[in-house]
């Protein structure tokens, strides 16, 4: 019996002697999507070594075998797996295989975080931070002001929260012009306007949205959901003209706005044109959301599909469309989806609605830096309105469309390769 017992715990020494590595799956097998993004932050602030396998199990991350991590995984829910040294080489040597559509990116360094958003509390909620604090990810809070004192340089992503950069109030106007909130809305709007020396808030907005765009030109990474996309490339090309009307900035907007509008100073759209009646709430001809029910959409047909791209060539959408399916069930927002017609040719589409003409998931270069939109206010609420009660990710920690949302947090960690041309 002795000989028994002696035998066993050798061999289980062995075994864990040899487990040099901790896998964590992202495919079908994985308990909690959402949560594994935050261990991988908590990897990289702990500073250990991780590797990020593109199309490997839904893009797995790989860590060295450490009691600290698995207890993390353990604490945090996370389904993970403890493999040896020769399997861990080998799932690597696999993934370098050239006929593989996989890659192993190394991540390097936890990013710096900061979510352009109101102080105040809002009628709605925000699915990036809600992302964050379910995934556990810190992340700082920086508006108008903070950009005006040019503190964005502090940070690598930056994401912009349901926002209208335009200075028309989101265009609720119409239904909420009566409302406590909205109120509060353009009084603290133009009382910060006043502040920082701006005449009106469609000025402050306009400077916010150049700051950002020179944070991207030095090379950070922008993210922005819903009306923050359509309406900051909207302020970028409609500097130096106003199309608010009296209601928003008290005095009447210029009636050849359309036609002054200069599309290469935005990111993303061309051609489009403006909505300029301020009881619509409607920015632009760029978002389908008037125009979408008119093709038959339900929320059964409401889908988009992920493009596959080369990890090996082409390494940035592919970790930005890591995920365990490439379908993912749309949702709506004040900026549903993107008519495709008005997106610019040198934008990349990731995810799109190819039986409507619709692009969800768009992402581009701009200097050294780079930036993604993703239309929709709430991937696991399909039609969130404005006052209903945030969404419980505990009862979606394996959310394909928040997953997209993380693998934008993750992408400036990885080390950057030359891209191949």
């Amino acid at each position: 019996m002795k000989k028994i017992t002696f035998i066993f715990f050798t061999f289980y020494f062995c075994i864990n002697s040899f487990a040099s590595y901790i896998l964590i799956p992202m495919d079908e097998s994985q308990k909690n999507h959402l949560k594994a993004y935050g261990l991988a932050y908590w990897a990289l602030k702990g500073e250990l070594e991780i590797h990020w396998l593109l199309n490997y199990r839904g893009g797995s991350f790989m860590v060295p075998n450490a009691k600290a991590v698995s207890n993390e995984c353990t604490i945090r829910g996370i389904s993970y797996e403890t493999i040896g040294d020769a399997q861990g080489n080998s799932i690597l040597t696999d993934i370098a295989n050239p006929e593989q559509n996989q890659d192993a990116i190394k991540l390097e360094k936890a990013p710096r975080i900061a979510v352009y958003s109101p102080k105040g509390k809002q009628p709605w909620d925000d699915a990036v931070t809600l992302v964050l604090k379910y995934a556990e990810i810190p992340y700082d809070v920086v508006y108008d002001e903070e950009v005006f004192l040019d503190k964005l340089k502090d940070y690598d992503w930056l994401h912009l929260h349901h926002e209208d950069f335009t200075g028309q109030y989101g265009k609720f106007y119409s239904q909420f012009q009566h409302a406590a909130w909205y109120q509060n809305e353009v009084k603290e709007n133009e009382a910060m306007a006043k502040k920082l020396g701006f005449g009106k808030t469609s000025l402050m907005k306009l400077n916010t949205a150049k700051k950002i765009k020179d944070f991207v030109f030095g090379g950070g990474f922008l993210f922005a959901m819903c009306s923050a996309s359509d309406s900051y490339d909207i302020a970028l090309a409609a500097e130096g003209i106003d199309i608010c009307e009296s209601v928003f900035d008290h005095d009447p907007m210029d009636k050849n706005a359309n036609s002054k509008i200069d599309y290469s100073k935005g990111f993303a759209f061309e051609n489009y044109k403006l909505s300029t009646n301020p009881f619509e709430y409607e920015y632009s001809t760029i978002d389908t959301y008037l125009t979408r029910q008119n093709y038959g959409m339900t929320e059964k047909t409401d889908l988009f599909t992920l493009f596959e791209f080369s990890a090996k060539w082409d390494p940035v959408p592919t970790m930005l469309c890591q995920n365990h399916t490439q379908t993912i069930q749309g949702f709506w927002g004040q900026t549903v989806a993107f008519d495709k017609k008005y997106i610019k040719k040198n934008v990349l589409i990731m995810g799109e609605s190819k039986a409507f003409g619709e692009a969800r998931y768009i992402h581009g270069d701009y200097g050294k830096g780079t930036w993604s939109f993703y239309a929709g206010h709430d991937p696991e609420d399909y039609q969130h309105r404005v006052e209903e009660p945030p969404t419980d990710l505990a009862l979606h920690p394996n959310s394909p469309g928040y997953r997209l949302i993380l693998n934008n947090i993750l992408f400036p960690a990885a080390k950057k390769k030359k891209q191949k041309t």
